[in-house]
């Protein structure tokens, strides 16, 4: 089963050329398509000023990452957190940009995070699915009703969660549902009754045109590469 893990990161500015860095990051690992209690978080000492327009997306000052560590001292278990996983980041080229710049910096033997991990860029594949549409991560998220978040800042952590629900819905949504009270719920119901007469009732049959059953296998083939996993579909059809 394929190791899927949400990451999210705060900066000082917009380009790591400019010596910009990184002052937060967040990865929640998911598993069996639900977020977990697995997570890497921290907060860095950029070393450096961090840009007024970028305090007002997360609200952190460099009074408050005095404290905390260096990047190079956080990179091994960092990079280790994540080997082997694909990552999913929205935007995913600014967050990478920004991480495999620190982690070269840190050392050049470092790996990049493309030679160790898969990537998923949900921005890319909100695109394809919301073409013409908004879709920033506040936009998804209003899209898809995730509104249980403190939104008055930014934070890596924060958003790493909120990506996490996103990515959920854009790939297929809730993926178990539990059966254990059909019987009950049938029992409740009238619709237990051996007593139905079925041939009361009448199907009406429709036939998918080529265009649909084309546009549905996609749409699973897309589902399945992205989850990691087989869909039901695919496995009975």
């Amino acid at each position: 089963m394929k190791k899927y893990i949400v990451l999210d990161t705060e900066t000082t500015g917009l380009n790591y050329e400019e010596g910009h860095k990184i002052i937060e990051i967040g990865a929640v690992l998911l598993e069996d398509r639900n977020k977990s209690d697995n997570y890497f978080h921290t907060y860095l000492n950029p070393q450096r000023i961090i840009e007024e327009e970028a305090i007002k997306v997360h609200g952190i000052t460099n009074e408050e990452l005095e404290d905390k560590p260096l990047f190079d001292e956080v990179v091994s278990e960092f990079l280790e957190f994540v080997e082997g996983s694909t990552l999913v980041i929205h935007n995913a080229p600014f967050d990478l940009g920004f991480l495999n710049n620190e982690i070269k910096l840190a050392s050049s033997k470092n790996p990049l995070l493309e030679d160790i991990c898969d990537v998923v860029d949900t921005l890319e594949v909100a695109r394809k699915k919301f073409p013409g549409q908004r879709n920033s991560l506040d936009a998804l998220a209003n899209r898809f009703s995730i509104t249980n978040y403190d939104r008055t800042y930014h934070g890596a952590l924060l958003d790493a969660n909120i990506l996490s629900d996103v990515f959920l819905n854009l790939t297929g949504g809730q993926s178990k549902f539990s059966f254990s009270n059909t019987s009950s719920v049938i029992s409740n119901n009238k619709l237990a009754d051996s007593n139905i007469d079925l041939n009361k009732f009448s199907l009406v049959k429709f036939n998918a045109s080529p265009e649909d059953i084309t546009k549905h296998n996609d749409r699973v083939k897309e589902i399945s590469e992205i989850s990691g996993t087989k869909s039901i579909w695919e496995q009975y059809s």
